[in-house]
């Protein structure tokens, strides 16, 4: 008779596994896409398949086929599916799209704007790239006046693509729940990005790399 009122308590804990399972955060692959995203606005795409190819694109997919072969048997046999969680594993391989028409806007409004006016914000020293994915204008003094308005009306419109694209990669990916992470990759992301001589925020102050 125990044995048999136990037996909820398991099946409640052996769901609760499946579930867990499901929506851990992917960062390997939120990084390689924030690399695809960043590089192809401070760059061009041919470029982005060159640096990308430690890091995402097939490199990705044989990362993910290998972690799948090594949880099975010579045999096939996933011991993990005779509690169901094997199945629900390979059903939601962790995938972050950013091909998205949504993102892909975002994304050419951003390298347009990045080409004709913000890098060379960056080139001078005027702009950096803050901690939380945005950036700022850090040095005013590094920009003819006639510019100023400009540039500063540019970072505003930048911004508010940085904040939507964070967004909508999280709810385009099912989980927008992740936008905070989201984010904080494609900070890190910018950051590592970045061309030597640019700004970047750190701590209360700001480096040059």
């Amino acid at each position: 008779m125990k044995q048999w009122l136990g037996m909820p308590v398991v099946g409640a804990l052996l769901l609760s596994a499946c579930v867990t399972i499901n929506v851990y955060f992917p960062a390997a692959e939120a990084k390689a896409a924030a690399r695809e995203f960043v590089e192809k606005v401070i760059d061009d795409a041919d470029s982005t398949q060159i640096k990308d190819s430690s890091g995402g694109g097939m490199a990705m997919q044989l990362r993910r086929l290998d972690f799948d072969i090594s949880r099975s048997d010579a045999s096939g046999f996933d011991p993990w599916m005779l509690l169901g969680i094997g199945s629900a594993r390979a059903q939601s391989a962790p995938d972050i799209s950013i091909k998205t028409p949504a993102i892909q806007a975002i994304q050419s409004r951003m390298e347009a704007r990045f080409s004709s006016m913000l890098r060379a914000g960056f080139d001078s020293g005027a702009l950096g790239f803050t901690e939380d994915g945005l950036i700022s204008v850090r040095d005013a003094g590094k920009l003819e006046l006639r510019d100023r308005v400009a540039m500063n009306a540019a970072v505003a419109d930048d911004n508010r693509d940085r904040k939507a694209v964070y967004r909508e990669v999280a709810v385009a990916n099912g989980h927008p729940e992740w936008e905070v992470q989201i984010r904080n990759v494609f900070a890190k992301q910018w950051v590592e990005s970045a061309r030597s001589g640019w700004w970047y925020q750190s701590g209360a102050g700001w480096k040059q790399k």
